[in-house]
């Protein structure tokens, strides 16, 4: 998303929530001149590529072990 410098000063808090989903780009003058993005997203989209590999019936220790190569 695109938005100006004067947009984002006056709903500074809707952009913020929304940088939280997608990068959020200022501009002035019709040049971009910053990106408000959020800091964890790639660890987020890395934890959700996670989701379900270790199935349902092995428990966190048993993981946590063959992880660790002791099974």
């Amino acid at each position: 998303m695109s938005i100006t410098a004067t947009e984002l000063k006056m709903n500074l808090s809707k952009y913020l929530l929304l940088a939280e989903s997608e990068d959020v780009f200022i501009t002035r003058n019709g040049r971009v001149v910053a990106k408000l993005t959020n800091p964890y997203q790639d660890r987020v989209k890395i934890a959700n590529s996670l989701i379900g590999i270790i199935p349902d019936e092995i428990t966190e220790e048993e993981a946590r072990a063959e992880r660790l190569g002791r099974i």
